[in-house]
């Protein structure tokens, strides 16, 4: 049995007020340990990106392959930029659809090697969903946004269809999230490239850097 069964996660539901299940959460993310949270499009496994031992855990949960780099989530340019290279193209798009459904794949900064699959780059984002933001921010760095579910199941968009053995400390609960529409990806390493389409057409992306 692995580390994850010592948690009986925890459902908080995400009411009017929900500052204080948001402190909660940020808490056990700084301890290093997991939290699923809702963000615009799925809900996610989360855990603190600069923590190598808290990625780790993410990977194992997941059963996910070491070799697949895991996405972040930021709670705003500035964030980004501390962690990942903007160039123009980059910055147009981020500028435009940011936050939303578009995550970005950048050459990174100040980020740890098993995160990013000993890669020199890191999938970014900065989702619209305010519960996600402010779980950032109070965390003060970047975190780990993977779908909170095991490797190539359906990504959940209700925390029911969030697997408990995932063994996250707690569950921030924000009803059903709707469509089961994954971000848009554009990769800005090398050319720019669409590398999925999701909730932002291929068009619009071209459209948007010409």
């Amino acid at each position: 049995c692995g580390y994850w069964r010592r948690f009986e996660m925890e459902v908080l539901k995400l009411n009017r007020d929900y500052s204080g299940s948001l402190r909660r959460a940020s808490g056990v993310l700084k301890r290093g340990e997991l939290v699923v949270y809702p963000t615009d499009t799925l809900y996610a496994l989360g855990g603190n990106a600069l923590n190598e031992k808290a990625a780790l855990k993410v990977y194992e949960a997941k059963k996910r392959s070491l070799s697949k780099p895991l996405p972040i989530a930021v709670s705003d340019l500035r964030m980004m930029e501390k962690y990942a290279h903007l160039d123009r193209d980059a910055k147009t798009l981020a500028d435009k659809y940011l936050p939303g459904a578009l995550t970005l794949i950048l050459e990174k900064k100040n980020l740890p090697a098993l995160l990013t699959s000993v890669l020199d780059k890191v999938a970014v984002r900065i989702p619209a969903n305010s519960a996600a933001l402010e779980l950032v921010r109070l965390v003060g760095g970047p975190v780990i946004t993977t779908s909170a579910n095991f490797t190539g199941e359906p990504p959940p968009v209700s925390i029911a269809e969030v697997p408990r053995e995932l063994g996250a400390e707690i569950a921030l609960d924000q009803g059903n999230l709707g469509e089961r529409v994954p971000s848009t990806i554009v990769d800005f390493t090398g050319e720019p490239r669409i590398v999925r389409e999701g909730k932002i057409k291929a068009d619009e992306i071209l459209s948007a850097v010409g």
